[in-house]
């Protein structure tokens, strides 16, 4: 079995990975039209198991609809049947999960009514997506020249793919920049999100995140809302000015991909001690905990592939 899989589940059938084609005109490839989503499965002592499949699977069909489409052609509890049945086929105990909802129509029009939506269900091996160290040690990140979407002028609740051309501008930039990943602020000039992850601010033994105006109301940042709060800590939603970074006791991000993972510099200035700090290590152990089975939260936020 290679990193990638064997097969894709495609409207409905188990398609071998060389043949899960689409179109070279299609909406998706020319324009950006489509809407995804990006999970987790974890191997537990119980068998793999996905993390909050539900609700991402739910914030997928929600993209789409936010997207204009006036219908959709599956429900949540089947895309999560199909989600599960990939994760069988390619017999992974533990993977990444990337769902993704394409236009069935042409570049010819950019009219969304000129066709349909079709769902495509992706597998594979990833580890941490800012690098396996970046768990232990941290990541250097920079203020983005970029912008963080307008809410009008782009749907922000939405994990629509065009939106995301907006990230990799930010990001190749701070990968050129030698950082590990960038940091966006939002129209007005505030802290709004990284180019994949919620960012967190702690002061003083507080934590405070951006408002959800301009920022993608991410699920693992749901999650981390919820452990942060249940482990005694105040955490505060309120608008984080780009200074108030640099004077951070602790600085982390959060998303399914990066997971839970401090940051330790930003813009060459050392956040507190320059190390992951004790409020950050709590969190991102007890998020391990959760999405590995081994806490009273898992019980709700897991769905066994085998159950």
């Amino acid at each position: 079995m290679s990193d990638d899989g064997k097969y894709i589940w495609i409207n409905g059938e188990l398609v071998e990975l060389e043949k899960a084609t689409i179109h070279f005109l299609s909406s998706t490839l020319h324009y950006g039209v489509g809407a995804f989503e990006g999970i987790r499965c974890y191997d537990t002592e119980c068998g793999p198991a996905v993390f909050r499949l539900k609700e991402h699977i739910k914030r997928l069909i929600d993209s789409a609809l936010i997207m204009g489409y006036r219908e959709f052609p599956y429900t949540v509890a089947e895309l999560c049947e199909a989600t599960k049945k990939t994760i069988a086929a390619n017999g992974f105990t533990s993977c990444y999960i990337r769902p993704l909802v394409y236009h069935d129509g042409t570049c010819k029009s950019l009219n969304l009514d000129n066709g349909k939506p079709s769902v495509g269900i992706a597998t594979w091996y990833w580890g941490n997506y800012l690098g396996e160290d970046a768990m232990e040690k941290g990541i250097r990140a920079n203020v983005s020249s970029f912008t963080r979407h307008h809410p009008n002028v782009m749907m922000t609740k939405a994990k629509i793919s065009g939106n995301y051309v907006n990230s990799v501008l930010a990001r190749t930039e701070s990968a050129r920049l030698g950082f590990g990943e960038a940091i966006m602020l939002d129209p007005q000039g505030y802290v709004a999100e990284c180019t994949g992850e919620n960012i967190f601010v702690v002061r003083n033994g507080n934590i405070y995140t951006p408002p959800t105006a301009t920022i993608l109301e991410g699920i693992t940042r749901d999650s981390i809302l919820t452990i942060a709060r249940e482990l005694g800590y105040t955490v505060t939603e309120q608008p984080v000015s780009r200074d108030q970074l640099y004077s951070a006791d602790e600085v982390f991000m959060c998303g399914t991909a990066a997971e839970c993972v401090a940051v330790t510099e930003i813009d060459f200035r050392t956040i507190g001690s320059g190390r992951m700090g004790n409020i950050t290590r709590n969190i991102q152990k007890t998020y391990m905990d959760v999405v590995q089975g081994r806490h009273p939260l898992s019980k709700g936020w897991l769905d066994y592939v085998h159950s």
